[in-house]
C-alpha cells in the first residue's frame, strides 16, 4: 500500500473498526461514540500535514448547500425503506451528566470529526483514485462519470437511510465539481450534520442518530 493512501484510508477503516465492531460493546454506542470520537480526531490530527487540500474559508454557498442537504435529508422520511437502523439516545444513561457529556461528543462527532474523514476520503481520495492510482496527481475536483457516480453510490449506500445518502451525494459532488475545493464540502458536510443534530435533539427522533 502506497504511503500517500494512508492519511486518507487509515481514519475511514478505524471509523469502520469503531462503528461495528463497537456496537458489540456492552453499552454499545455509549461507550464507543465518545472513544471513536477521540481516536479518529487524534488520526486526523496525526496525518494534518498530508491534507495539503484542506484550505479553511468561509462560502456562503457551501452553507446553503448544507441546509438543502439537511432538509431533504429529513424531509422524505417513512417514505422510503432504509437500509438496516441505528438509533442513539443519549438519555439513556443513569445520569443527567453523563447524558450532556454523549451530547457534546456526539455534536462533535458528526458536524467536525465525521465531515473530515468522510469527505477526505470520498471526494479528495476516492473519486480521484478512480481516475488515476496515483490520485495526488489528479486536480481536486477533476470529473469522469465512472469516479463521479462510483463514489456517489458508495457514499449514498454507506448509509442507512441511502435515498437520502444519494442525494446528499450528488449535492456534495455538485459543489466539488463548481467550486474544485474540498473544504466546500467540508463546510457543507458539516451544516448539514450540525442542523441534524439540533433537529434530532429538538425533536427527540433518535434514529436519524
Amino acid at each position: 500500500m502506497k504511503k500517500t493512501y494512508l492519511p486518507y484510508l487509515v481514519p475511514f477503516l478505524v471509523f469502520l473498526v469503531f462503528t461495528y465492531g463497537g456496537a458489540w460493546l456492552p453499552g454499545g454506542p455509549h461507550i464507543y461514540y465518545p472513544i471513536k470520537t477521540l481516536v479518529m480526531a487524534a488520526v486526523l490530527w496525526y496525518y494534518r500535514k498530508a491534507y495539503t487540500e484542506i484550505r479553511p474559508h468561509f462560502s456562503w454557498l457551501a452553507v446553503a448547500v448544507g441546509i438543502v442537504t439537511f432538509v431533504l435529508w429529513v424531509a422524505p422520511e417513512g417514505l422510503y425503506p432504509h437500509i438496516g437502523s441505528s438509533e442513539f439516545n443519549p438519555y439513556d444513561v443513569d445520569a443527567a451528566w453523563k447524558a450532556y457529556v454523549l451530547i457534546a461528543f456526539r455534536l462533535a462527532g458528526a458536524a467536525i470529526v465525521v465531515p473530515i474523514f468522510e469527505e477526505l476520503f470520498w471526494r479528495s481520495f476516492a473519486v480521484r483514485w478512480l481516475i488515476k492510482e496515483d490520485f495526488t496527481n489528479v486536480p481536486i475536483g477533476a470529473f469522469t462519470w465512472f469516479s463521479c457516480c462510483v463514489v456517489i453510490l458508495a457514499f449514498g449506500f454507506e448509509h442507512h437511510r441511502w435515498l437520502v445518502g444519494l442525494v446528499a451525494g450528488i449535492l456534495y459532488h455538485a459543489l466539488l465539481y463548481y467550486k474544485k475545493d474540498i473544504f466546500e464540502c467540508i463546510l457543507a458536510h458539516a451544516v448539514t450534520n450540525f442542523l441534524l443534530g439540533i433537529y434530532v435533539l429538538a425533536t427527540q427522533q433518535w434514529s436519524f442518530w
